[in-house]
């Protein structure tokens, strides 16, 4: 399967939560997520668990392991895109619903309008 096309949910008023995020991370910590995330482009649907799961209403997870931290970065398919919508939860089982909740919302707010929501960064 070709690589997807990997572009970051950005609100209106221009900020990119997962961008910010990752500027935020140790560089050690940055350098794994943008890795994980670089593998989710090469391999889009077809990256399984451990390293990725669908929880629910067309939303995924990417698991990213560092030491002893999880980092979960939530997203879904869109057209030939993956859309990375949010991120960072660390040492959680599971993704807490309202945070699930949040990504459908944005999720809906990327369908309605994509050019207004999209940002791409190269990792």
């Amino acid at each position: 399967m070709p690589p997807v096309e990997v572009v970051f949910y950005m609100e209106d008023d221009g900020l990119v939560p997962v961008s910010n995020w990752l500027d935020g991370l140790q560089l050690k910590h940055r350098a794994k997520c943008l890795k994980w995330i670089g593998i989710l482009r090469s391999f889009g649907h077809d990256l399984r668990r451990p390293e990725s799961d669908y929880l629910r209403d067309g939303i995924y997870e990417l698991r990213v392991r560092f030491q002893r931290l999880n980092y979960r970065i939530l997203y879904f398919f869109y057209e030939n895109q993956v859309v990375v919508l949010t991120h960072g939860f660390k040492k959680e089982k599971e993704v807490p619903s309202k945070e699930i909740d949040r990504a459908v919302d944005l999720k809906m707010r990327f369908e309605a309008n994509p050019q207004a929501h999209t940002f791409q960064l190269e990792p």
